[in-house]
């Protein structure tokens, strides 16, 4: 009887595991395409289960506001972002993989502040406020 019980409690955890498993695709990036885009943060969303960035970006004399969906708040936080680290008027460089709709959108890649802090993909693991390069590339430094 312990047995079927034990079998059937398994069961049951392993189904309430699903839903974590079924989150979104990516499939709606370009993942072979990169867009770098310069801007203003006009809203930093600091929510679960995925951050996202609103910058308002100048293309041919007319504003646009592009969504960019970042990692988790817990994923981000271990890289250094903070809920306060992008702050309305800001104006930071930032590198997405578009949305393959066309539309204005994409999916986080790195970011460079105005005090030249990275952030993403090349920045290391953790960054630093005025960090301006990444682990690696010191370390590179450092060995030549």
């Amino acid at each position: 009887m312990n047995l079927k019980m034990l079998g059937f409690a398994g069961a049951v955890v392993a189904l309430a595991a699903v839903p974590a498993l079924a989150h979104h695709s990516f499939a709606m990036f370009d993942a072979n395409a990169t867009t770098n885009l310069e801007g203003t943060v006009k809203e930093f969303q600091w929510t679960n289960p995925h951050a996202w960035i609103m910058l308002n970006v100048s293309k041919d004399g007319a504003e646009q506001q592009w969504a960019i969906e970042m990692g988790g708040p817990a994923g981000l936080a271990r890289q250094g972002w903070r809920p306060k680290t992008l702050t309305p008027g800001m104006p930071i460089k930032v590198t997405i993989h578009p949305l393959r709709d066309g539309t204005s959108g994409g999916q986080f890649m790195s970011a460079t502040l105005p005090d030249g802090t990275k952030f993403g993909a090349g920045a290391g693991q953790v960054a630093q406020p005025g960090q301006t390069e990444s682990r690696e590339g010191q370390q590179n430094q450092e060995a030549a």
